[in-house]
């Protein structure tokens, strides 16, 4: 049962910070539907969704899904149902898979209900273009991805994706974090839940386009060297964020960090 660590707060965004429910309630799927809600924006809004173990690793034998629980689940289903576009690097497809449909039919209701496209859309950052057109997740994609990438980008994988999804080029070496956000919205996808990789959230801290950091902390202590949620350089200043949400179950925490103004 997913309870409250916060008391109840309003937030300038327009979104809810808590709820009415304290920590003895359970916290249900419509509350966390205003917890997770997006602001009213006119530009893209980049939430980041990760999971890490308490001891700071970020996977456990090998994958994030290992760190875990049934809350964590219940929070990733409501963050892809609120969502535009899910963006993902190309590392994340090629560990992750991301086959077939990401959301389930009780979301594609809900979305439809609402005026949404039944499914989100489906991004992915990759400046090399080192993905499998006839992999599982173009050949069982449930809407046609768009891949974001370099304009350097080999011409002949640049070829053989153009068949199966959009090739966008958001740069000329690499991948510039301000043109993926330009081309999103020139789409209309603003609602934008970035899901990994570890490079990809330190390209957006580097570039100060994080706005929201959905970090679910693990009561797991998995040791080892393995990566942390964001890798790259460090920024020339530390990105301030505040807490706007604070859920438990089974000992794991649930945060929702918000950009600082």
């Amino acid at each position: 049962m997913i309870t409250s660590l916060l008391p109840p707060t309003g937030t300038s965004t327009g979104t809810s910070t808590g709820t009415s429910t304290g920590t003895s309630a359970g916290i249900d799927d419509e509350a966390l539907h205003r917890i997770y809600a997006y602001p009213a924006v006119d530009r893209p809004y980049v939430r980041f969704n990760f999971v890490a173990a308490a001891d700071g690793a970020a996977t456990s034998g090998g994958f994030s899904a290992g760190l875990g629980n049934d809350g964590d689940q219940r929070i990733f289903t409501v963050l892809r149902r609120l969502a535009d576009v899910v963006l993902v690097g190309a590392g994340t497809i090629r560990a992750e898979g991301y086959e077939g449909e990401l959301v389930d039919d009780d979301a594609r209701a809900w979305r439809a209900q609402r005026g949404l496209a039944a499914h989100p859309a489906i991004a992915v950052i990759s400046g090399s273009l080192d993905l499998d057109p006839e992999s599982g997740f173009f050949t069982r994609a449930p809407v046609r991805p768009v891949i974001l990438t370099a304009g350097t980008a080999d011409a002949g994988k640049r070829a053989a994706l153009s068949a199966v999804a959009d090739v966008v080029d958001c740069g000329t070496g690499t991948v510039e974090t301000s043109a993926v956000l330009a081309e999103l919205g020139r789409r209309g996808l603003l609602r934008v839940l970035c899901e990994g990789g570890p490079a990809v959230l330190g390209d957006f801290i580097r570039s100060h386009t994080v706005d929201e950091l959905a970090l679910s902390i693990s009561p797991l202590l998995v040791g080892g060297e393995g990566p942390r949620i964001s890798t790259g350089d460090s920024p020339e200043d530390a990105v301030p964020m505040h807490l706007a949400s604070l859920l438990t179950e089974e000992s794991a925490l649930y945060t929702l960090y918000r950009r600082g103004a």
